[in-house]
């Protein structure tokens, strides 16, 4: 039986919970692993409410921790795709610049690019860009080849999978209550148990913060919820999106704006537009939790987001609450688009991590502090990043 002393802890299991997980099992054969999950099941969250898009890099500050690890992850995640039978595309994507203004940000995206080492990077000219992508409107793009999509969900399932052939155990329905440091061990106690492992790593995706509250006294990051709603198009009306168009997203911004994304399982997204959720998990406008909200309302750098963000995010509720916002919005990418073309597709919440003084964290950020490693914030790109966090994690523990 498994013994409640172990090597290693591993909280979360999303996608770089799975990819830690199973990697240190990879390298330590002989070592007790536990993943503990408060959910009945794997990827309930980020990891399974994202669209399946594998990214570039192309966005990142080079040197960044985005930068490098969505890079290096790139190449483990097709070539895992490819060994194990998950389903992927590399179906590439443009982006599009539809007005005069935005020809220089798509200039700075192209260098970006080129920083970080992509290939085959083009420029498109409007009659190049409906060669494409014949419904949409734009007067210069880029061509980004190594952009792909692909079945998350299968592949934290082959994770898991593989993790178990090694002799990981994985425990669900267990929430982290309390974790406390035992001399050189660290004792977890969940709803349903206590466990004492040598090393804990933390990837609690929407809850990290909470988790890491438990060691880190001066913990100065809180997730705020943002809730990505999307619309997807009738079948019917597919054919108006080959494979995936974005707009130059605003620099001023911290999120990418409504594009459109052709789906592993054959359909099309469009969206998504960033809410505040009233819930860590709340993927309905109704959602609400008192202390998620509480944990939002009285974080001193969430009101200073709010003074820099305000109006856009009235925008954002305004096209949260309005189809009609919302198709107008999609229709300066492709002007064919109209409301009856939509129909209500999923919602993803994303853990965005903000500063006590009002910044929003925009790399990934890894907390490594004697036998605990904190997974503090790791949005998009995230679980094209897996395999590389779960290397670089690996190197933080050893």
């Amino acid at each position: 039986m498994y013994a409640n002393r172990c090597d290693y802890i591993v909280i979360g299991a999303g996608i770089v919970g799975l990819s830690v997980a199973y990697q240190l099992k990879v390298k330590e054969p002989t070592a007790k692993i536990l993943i503990i999950e408060k959910e009945n099941g794997i990827a309930r969250h980020q990891s399974g409410h994202n669209s399946g898009v594998i990214h570039s890099g192309i966005y990142y500050k080079p040197g960044s921790l985005k930068a490098k690890n969505c890079i290096a992850g790139y190449e483990s995640l097709i070539n895992f795709a490819k060994e194990y039978g998950i389903p992927f595309d590399i179906c590439g994507k443009i982006i599009v610049a539809v007005k005069e203004q935005e020809i220089g940000p798509l200039n700075n995206i192209y260098q970006r690019g080129i920083d970080n080492g992509l290939k085959g990077i083009k420029y498109l000219s409007k009659e190049e860009i409906r060669e494409i992508e014949p419904h949409c409107a734009g007067i210069r793009a880029l061509k980004i080849p190594q952009t792909g999509i692909i079945d998350y969900p299968a592949m934290a399932a082959t994770l898991l999978r593989l993790f178990h052939e090694l002799g990981g155990i994985s425990k669900f329905n267990e929430k982290v209550i309390k974790i406390e440091l035992k001399g050189e061990k660290v004792q977890i106690v969940t709803s349903a148990g206590s466990y004492i492992a040598n090393k804990l790593i933390s990837c609690a995706g929407l809850f990290s913060d909470r988790i890491a509250n438990f060691t880190e006294q001066k913990n100065d990051l809180r997730i705020i919820p943002f809730r990505g709603e999307y619309y997807e198009l009738k079948k019917e009306k597919r054919y108006l999106v080959k494979n995936l168009i974005y707009p130059v997203p605003d620099p001023n911004l911290p999120f990418l704006g409504v594009h459109f994304t052709r789906m592993i399982n054959g359909g099309v997204e469009a969206g998504p537009n960033a809410v505040l959720a009233f819930k860590r998990e709340g993927y309905k406008f109704s959602d609400f939790s008192i202390r998620d909200c509480l944990d939002t309302f009285t974080w001193p750098g969430f009101w200073k987001v709010m003074g820099k963000y305000g109006k856009i995010s009235i925008g954002e509720i305004h096209r949260s609450l309005s189809k009609s916002a919302f198709t107008k919005a999609l229709q300066v990418l492709v002007p064919e688009v109209t409301e009856d073309d939509l129909v209500t597709g999923g919602a993803g919440v994303r853990a965005q991590a903000c500063h006590r003084n009002g910044s929003l964290i925009d790399d990934f950020k890894i907390l490594s502090r004697g036998n605990i490693v904190h997974v503090l914030n790791s949005p998009s790109p995230a679980a094209t990043s897996s395999l590389a966090i779960g290397k670089y994690i690996l190197n933080e523990v050893s």
